[in-house]
């Protein structure tokens, strides 16, 4: 049976993951050294040659279950040819029964078997990038740049969460009475500058050519799976209780699901959306998890692009153009890394953080994260585009531009005086209104 019937087969049936592809069997099977090479490489350990049994014995059953719908079809042909004639049928009647009952068994074969392969091939990551760095932890990332001087302070600084208390834009206290720890009320020009740095960035971002999108901030298991949060990270999902809906962790999920089950009009699309996020942060401790650094619900302006294969390594590097410049705007020192093989998220081919500054942290911290995960979302999410009277598989693209959080308490460190007020980027004043947050009292 060829490969080409046997993929139409495995994907166009329905299952636990309805019509989801996942990445691309053909290859694992051509390339099975390279890929499990490329698992290594990302520190990943993917049972593979399970993957190739499963796949294998999918295709033997396969074969037994058409060669008995054959010889059913041609001999149901002759049994009605005999009947009609007078002859005796009963033989060939039980046989006709009996290998009914085969395919009767053996397409309950099938269905386990190919549910058993979506599933294998749900928590397969995608492949590393040739240009990705090899390395095991983020100490392995490499720096590609740095922009603008990191401030000096002829005082005694302080971190953000002390700056927003004391002005009265910040208050966690009243925040985790509501709700918990990890979340925050923004009050006065404190809620402003979160509103005015959202505008700024979805302005900014629109007038560089990004279509702007809001976009529900639930989704369904499907359009989770679409972008490769699950299955393998359903534990770090909030959702709803009783429904198929999740809160989204980034507004990738909605954004790039628009164009799930679609064949594509015309690439590239470029979107911009701003969205509350919603992440259990389970395991992070520490410094970070005080003030704005990492919390359960953020807001965020997210970067997603569709685009053609041959165009995506480019515009990754467009996209995390774009989002520097948000940064170069505000006047806010910072550098890019590429993420190593080892550090990669689970649906990137290759992955650039752009890190801020932060004077207390005395380090530069995650601002936005660019990636690039060539076809594999498309795959899951079945997105196509049409090219000389072919259908192929998009290229799909996002980053973050930016956390508004992280952004907020950017600003109020790197800009923070010796009086405790904190100056205003000029890029802002505007939206704000001022341009500099004193004390009221």
């Amino acid at each position: 049976m060829p490969d080409f019937y046997l993929s139409v087969i495995i994907f166009a049936s329905k299952s636990h993951f309805g019509d989801l592809q996942m990445l691309d069997i053909k290859y694992i099977i051509e390339n099975l050294d390279a890929t499990k090479l490329a698992m290594s490489n990302r520190n990943t350990i993917v049972d593979l040659d399970s993957v190739v049994k499963c796949y294998n014995d999918l295709r033997i059953a396969l074969k037994q279950v058409e060669e008995l719908k054959a010889f059913v079809n041609k001999s149901s042909s002759e049994f009605a040819k005999l009947k009609k004639i007078g002859k005796d049928t009963s033989n060939l009647q039980i046989e006709i029964s009996q290998h009914k009952e085969k395919i009767k068994i053996l397409d309950g074969q099938v269905s386990e078997l190919e549910t058993d392969l979506k599933t294998k091939l749900a928590y397969i990551p995608n492949i590393v990038h040739e240009s990705v760095p090899i390395g095991k932890t983020e100490a392995d990332n490499v720096e590609i740049l740095k922009h603008g001087q990191v401030p000096k302070f002829d005082f005694d600084i302080k971190p953000h969460w002390e700056i927003g208390l004391n002005l009265d834009i910040l208050d966690q206290e009243r925040a985790a009475s509501i709700t918990g720890s990890r979340f925050c009320v923004y009050k006065g020009l404190g809620a402003k500058l979160e509103r005015s740095l959202i505008n700024f960035m979805l302005d900014t971002h629109s007038a560089n050519g990004y279509t702007e999108i809001f976009a529900p901030f639930m989704v369904n298991s499907d359009s989770m799976m679409g972008t490769g949060q699950l299955p393998k990270f359903e534990e770090d999902m909030y959702r709803v209780v009783d429904t198929n809906y999740y809160l989204i962790p980034t507004a990738e999920v909605s954004v790039t699901n628009l164009h799930k089950q679609e064949i594509v009009a015309s690439l590239p699309l470029n979107y911009c959306a701003y969205s509350a996020c919603f992440r259990k942060e389970g395991g992070s401790a520490g410094r970070d998890t005080r003030g704005l650094i990492r919390q359960h619900q953020f807001n965020k302006i997210e970067l997603v692009k569709i685009v053609k294969p041959q165009d995506s390594m480019q515009q990754l590097e467009k996209l995390c153009n774009d989002a520097q410049k948000i940064l170069q705007l505000l006047e806010l020192p910072y550098r890019v890394v590429a993420l190593c093989s080892g550090d990669l998220g689970f649906s990137s081919c290759k992955t650039y953080d752009i890190e801020v500054w932060m004077p207390s942290y005395d380090r530069f911290v995650e601002i936005s994260s660019c990636s690039n995960f060539v076809d594999f979302q498309a795959r899951r999410a079945n997105i196509r585009f049409r090219e000389e009277n072919k259908v192929h598989f998009a290229h799909t693209l996002n980053g973050s531009g930016l956390a508004v959080g992280r952004t907020v308490a950017a600003i109020l460190e790197n800009f923070q005086n010796a009086d405790g007020s904190v100056f205003v980027p000029k890029v802002l004043q505007k939206y704000l209104g001022v341009d500099c947050i004193r004390n009221r009292d």
